[in-house]
C-alpha cells in the first residue's frame, strides 16, 4: 500500500475550476501503479524514491511526501505494519 501527499498550488484551479491548472491525479496514480507493478525491487526505500521522482516530474508538483507500506515485511516477531516515509522536494530533485 502506498499513500501520496503533493504539495500543489491550487488556487488558479481553484479560482477557475480548470482541471489544466493542477495535477490529474488519476493520471499520476496510474503512473504511480506503474511503478510499484514494474521492476522488482529488494528495499521499500528504492520503490519509495522513484515514487517521489514520479511525482515531482509534474511542474505543478513542488513538494511530495510518500509513505510504502509492507505488512507482510520478514520479520519474526509480531508487527501490524512496516512502513518507509519520505519527503521530497522539486529543488532536490534538480540538485
Amino acid at each position: 500500500m502506498i499513500d501520496v501527499v503533493l504539495a500543489v498550488d491550487t488556487r488558479a484551479a481553484a479560482r477557475t475550476d480548470d482541471l489544466t491548472q493542477t495535477v490529474h491525479y488519476g493520471e499520476i496514480s496510474d503512473r504511480l501503479v506503474d511503478v510499484v507493478r514494474g521492476e522488482p525491487l529488494n528495499l521499500i526505500e528504492t520503490l519509495a524514491e522513484r515514487l517521489a521522482a514520479v511525482c515531482l516530474a509534474e511542474p505543478r508538483v513542488a513538494e511530495v511526501e510518500v509513505t510504502v507500506h509492507k505488512p507482510q515485511a520478514p520479520i519474526p516477531h509480531p508487527f501490524d505494519d512496516v512502513t518507509v516515509t519520505i519527503q521530497r522536494r522539486r529543488h532536490e530533485q534538480l540538485g
